[in-house]
């Protein structure tokens, strides 16, 4: 007959300890945020190159953005009546 009850024997070393509210708070914050960048880059082998395109194309429309409204708003095209 083994012991069929944890409680009869032995049972105290497999007790888990659940740690304080804020520790397990940063845990699961941690957690989250991995999730969060794993889901992000799903399928694209490498990340830091999707990351400064990005970063690249914001720049890009940033100086657009500051030019047209620097240089009268018409993008650069004129128009010519003959």
């Amino acid at each position: 007959m083994g012991m069929c009850l944890p409680c009869l024997g032995g049972a105290v070393d497999d007790v888990v300890v659940t740690p304080d509210p804020e520790t397990r708070r940063q845990q699961l914050a941690e957690a989250a945020e991995k999730r969060q960048k794993e889901t992000a880059y799903r399928g694209v082998k490498n990340p830091e190159a999707v990351e400064r395109k990005r970063k690249k194309q914001e720049e890009m429309e940033k100086t657009e953005m500051t030019s047209s409204v620097s240089g009268g708003g018409g993008g650069g095209l004129k128009w010519q009546v003959g």
